[in-house]
């Protein structure tokens, strides 16, 4: 273990060879302490003493025989492999809405017919269309979420009628326009200031006409 570098090592190799085991396990006490010391952040952790016998072992090759206050760990305390997590390996669908959303539509499918599965399908078809326009910057039609809906759903959801997306510009675009609205409204002043110019410019014109 790195952490405590080559002199601890070397103690634990020489504690080991100690006849005596009563001097053994004073000697190794006396190593614990050290290395507590040189990894202090183990002092965060609950029962860190407990790690610290167990390093002894895993340095020792789990080859030192002392009288430990706590089951003594074999290598395959920590050789076995932990529990594989089970993977969804079903194709997706349609790769742009992403695995949450097929599932989601399992999950809507099986619910009983009601307004609970209507408010359902209303909240994961505007969610739908949010994920559509990530992929596809253009707009999109409702109908093709509802299609998308349909298939995904093999067939078992069917938008009602009553159903329509949410068709809110989104923040971006209405800032832009506000924007856009605000540098139009500065053009046109220049534009009247510019006309209001003019027509000075040409009432002192004709004023000194007359004048001659």
């Amino acid at each position: 273990m790195p952490e405590y570098g080559r002199h601890v090592q070397k103690m634990i190799n020489y504690v080991k060879n100690i006849e005596d085991r009563e001097k053994r396990n004073e000697q190794i006490r006396a190593v614990l302490t050290t290395m507590g010391v040189l990894n202090p952040s183990l002092r965060d952790i609950n029962d860190f003493k407990h790690k610290l016998w167990d390093h002894v072992q895993i340095i020792s090759d789990f080859d030192i025989d002392i009288d430990s206050p706590y089951p003594i760990p074999t290598k395959d305390t920590f050789s076995t492999k932990p529990n594989s997590i089970p993977l969804e390996t079903n194709p997706l669908k349609a790769a742009h809405y992403g695995r949450n959303i097929q599932n989601m539509l399992d999950m809507v499918a099986d619910k009983p017919e009601g307004e609970t599965k209507t408010n359902m399908i209303r909240i994961l078809a505007n969610y739908m269309r949010q994920q559509y326009l990530i992929w596809n910057k253009e707009s999109v039609i409702e109908e093709t979420i509802f299609k998308d809906i349909y298939k995904l759903s093999g067939g078992r959801i069917v938008v009602p009628d009553d159903i329509h997306l949410d068709t809110t510009v989104p923040r971006e675009q209405s800032t832009h326009r506000e924007v856009n609205g605000y540098r139009d409204q500065v053009g046109a002043g220049h534009r009247d200031q510019n006309a209001f110019r003019e027509r000075s410019k040409f009432k002192s014109k004709n004023i000194k006409n007359k004048r001659k």
